[in-house]
Order: structure tokens, then C-alpha cells, then sequence
């Protein structure tokens, strides 16, 4: 019995011998192992880190936006300050160059082409002419604000339309254009907006009146060259227009020059609420300190502005209506009678 007890503690003698020995391998391996798996841990958590901490410096550069400096204006002007985004094109530099929205509310034959080149003719403005003598552009409400929006976030283009650092943007709209069949939406978009109106009218309806004759005769006659131009540039084409004298319908006379009046109250009194300045043809002409008032409006810098169109119809009106006398038999006596004279006080 003690010979198979000192077997056994033999036995397990040699086995705890070759365990220690064998031990301090399966340690080192083990620690290794578990080292090496530390080792990728941490290597692949801080790699992550560092990927995510990148990933969000680039967002960030992507979609905050640098704030702009506080304008130096009036408190009542900051809500007509726009700041647009083009989707078109990238404003630079000018991206805190404020921009000034506006529109500017007329008739036909009213002189408003001149006067928008005079408004081009200015470095920091862009109008963008009858944007809604299109039809289909004025075919609904919402095709008529998806165009404006076109307009006011500058991606419209246009022979008008300017560089990044334009300081105002606007168009020219007539009133039978979609206006004043809508102007309740319009006048609540261009308040929402803070649009401002600028509205350009004739004092001398009779005047306007034989332009509008002529203008359409032209088009379908084409006086000059088989082409028609509303416009002119030089002063052999203006005598080639102007030679054309139209009759006009006595009878519908009153009628028609009291229409007019109605349709410009109407159109003032539709946007009262708009802030807007009111303009007349005849006043530009004769004061061009008028268009100082002009600029001042719309806050841009002062410039001296030049247009190339050249008047179409001048002189007296008694050589620019065929019918002239009947036309003075028909408003002398009347509210009207001021329109014989150039322009009546």
C-alpha cells in the first residue's frame, strides 16, 4: 500500500512539474492574445472616433452658415433686407450684400420700357422686364409666385439680370397681366415678402391713348422693315412710327380715358398697404431730380442714369391725331379737357 501511495504522489508529482512548466507558455500566449485583441480594440475605436469627429468638421462647413454683420439701417428697413441663396449661381463674396425687392406696377404705353432702362442703366439694379406677358406664366396664383419666387431668389435670367452683388431685383408688371385679377394673394405675397411697389402711370391719358393706336397698328402694319418694334433707338426710326397719325373713336372716348382713370384708383387703392412710391411719366421727363426720389426709395447709391430709347411721339398733339378736331369738340367742357394741352396741370 505505501508502494502504490508513492506511486500516486509520484504520478502526481511529475504531473504538477510538467503543468509548471508547461504554464508560463499557455500564460504568454494567453496575455499575447489578449493583447493583441486590446490592440485592435482600441485601434479600431479610435479610429472611429477620428472618422466620426471628420465626418462632422465637414458637415459642419457645409451647412452652417457665416451670420452677417448687422446692417447700419433704419429699424423699419430691415424687413425689406433680403439675403437670397441662387440655386443657380454662388454670390460670393456678396452673400451679406443685402438686396432689395420691388416691382414695378404699370399700363401699357405708359413709358415703362424707357423707364426700366433708366432703373438697368444703374450698377447695383436688375429688372427684369414683362416677365408676365406670358401667358402661362400667369396662368394661376401658383404658377405666378413660383415665377416671382424664380425672380426674387435671382435665378431668373435675363438680359437684365446683373452679377452676385446686385442691391435690388424686380420686374416690370402690367396690370392686365394677371395683377389685379389676383391682387389680393399678390398683395398679401408681396407683404409676406416685403416687396415694395413702385407705380408708374401718364398724366396725359390722351397721349398714352394715341401710343397705344399706334403701338398696335405697328403690329400689325410693321412700318419699319416688315418688323415690329415698340421701341426705338435712333431718331430716323422714331419719324418713321411717328408718321402714322390714327383716329380715334370719339363716341368711346369719355368712355375710355374714364376706365383708365377707374383702373389706376383701383390698382392704388389694392396695394395702399404696400409700402410704394407713385410716378409719373411727364414728372420724369421734365425733372429728372425725380429719379433721385427714385433711388432713394430703393436705398441704392446715387448714379446718373441714361437711356438709348428715343421718344417716339413729339411735338404738339394736333399733328399726332388724323381726327383732331373732333377729339377737341369731344373733351372741351369735360373733366378731360386738361388732356388737349401737353401736359395738364
Amino acid at each position: 500500500m505505501d508502494d502504490d501511495h508513492f506511486s500516486f504522489s509520484k504520478i502526481q508529482d511529475s504531473f504538477s512539474i510538467k503543468s509548471v512548466k508547461k504554464s508560463p507558455l499557455v500564460l504568454r500566449m494567453i496575455v499575447l492574445v489578449f493583447a493583441m485583441v486590446c490592440g485592435v480594440y482600441i485601434c479600431s475605436t479610435w479610429l472611429k472616433k477620428i472618422g466620426t469627429q471628420t465626418a462632422a468638421g465637414f458637415l459642419s462647413v457645409k451647412s452652417v452658415d457665416r451670420p452677417c454683420p448687422e446692417p447700419a439701417v433704419e429699424p423699419w428697413e430691415i424687413p425689406y433686407l433680403h439675403y437670397p441663396k441662387p440655386k443657380t449661381f454662388s454670390r460670393a463674396e456678396c452673400a451679406c450684400n443685402p438686396v432689395r425687392y420691388f416691382a414695378i406696377l404699370t399700363m401699357q404705353r405708359s413709358g415703362s420700357g424707357w423707364f426700366e432702362t433708366l432703373l438697368n442703366n444703374h450698377t447695383n439694379i436688375s429688372s427684369n422686364g414683362e416677365i408676365f406677358s406670358v401667358k402661362n406664366r400667369r396662368s394661376n396664383v401658383s404658377t405666378i409666385f413660383q415665377t416671382l419666387d424664380q425672380i426674387y431668389n435671382l435665378d431668373w435670367l435675363s438680359s437684365a439680370s446683373k452679377n452676385e452683388c446686385i442691391a435690388a431685383v424686380g420686374l416690370k408688371w402690367m396690370l392686365n397681366q394677371g395683377l389685379m385679377q389676383h391682387h389680393e394673394q399678390i398683395g398679401n405675397y408681396f407683404k409676406m415678402h416685403s416687396i415694395s411697389a413702385i407705380f408708374l402711370f401718364r398724366r396725359n391719358l390722351l397721349r398714352r391713348l394715341i401710343s397705344v393706336l399706334a403701338n398696335s397698328y405697328d403690329r400689325d402694319n410693321k412700318l419699319l422693315n416688315g418688323t415690329h418694334k415698340s421701341h426705338v433707338h435712333s431718331s430716323r426710326e422714331a419719324e418713321i412710327l411717328a408718321s402714322y397719325k390714327p383716329s380715334i373713336n370719339t363716341t368711346l372716348l369719355i368712355k375710355d380715358l374714364k376706365q383708365v382713370q377707374n383702373t389706376t384708383t383701383i390698382a392704388l387703392e389694392s396695394f395702399k398697404n404696400t409700402r410704394h412710391i407713385v410716378l409719373y411719366y411727364e414728372d420724369i421727363v421734365k425733372n429728372r431730380t425725380k429719379l433721385v426720389d427714385l433711388l432713394e426709395f430703393l436705398k441704392v447709391p446715387y448714379q446718373e442714369l441714361k437711356s438709348c430709347q428715343v421718344k417716339i411721339h413729339k411735338g404738339s398733339l394736333s399733328s399726332q391725331i388724323n381726327n383732331w378736331d373732333d377729339v377737341q369738340k369731344t373733351l372741351n367742357g369735360t373733366e378731360y379737357h386738361g388732356f388737349l394741352h401737353d401736359y395738364p396741370k
